[in-house]
């Protein structure tokens, strides 16, 4: 399984950007798919989470702020970044868990990564 994640860059603090990932491959079903990020010096940490249910977990820091949603069509998940503060700054990194065509084994796929860089 595949991830693309794309939608990074450099915005100013207060504005927005919206980041995608895409997954492809032998996937039978998909069940969580997520975001988390990691600045240097730290640990990656979980920005947004979402389930088949589309329940939806949020890091503190980032409630009302930002939003995730899913695509099941397009195996798509999404991450709506709005009033970005300088500390959002880091590689962000989409994951997703489901099962797999054919074996119908459990996978967990991570993607390549995606720079957001919030600065005046």
């Amino acid at each position: 399984v595949q991830l693309q994640a794309s939608g990074g860059g450099l915005v100013q603090p207060g504005g927005s950007l919206r980041l995608s990932c895409a997954a492809s491959g032998s996937i039978s079903e998909i069940n969580v798919m997520g975001w988390y990020r990691q600045a240097p010096g730290k640990q990656r940490q979980l920005v947004a989470s979402i389930d088949t249910s589309d329940i939806t977990k949020y890091a503190d820091s980032v409630k009302g702020r930002f939003t995730i949603s899913r695509d099941n069509a397009k195996n798509t998940v999404y991450l709506q970044m709005n009033s970005l503060k300088p500390e959002d700054t880091a590689a962000y990194y989409c994951t997703v868990q489901g099962i797999l065509t054919l074996t119908f084994r459990p996978f967990a796929s991570w993607g390549q990564g995606t720079q957001v860089t919030v600065s005046s």
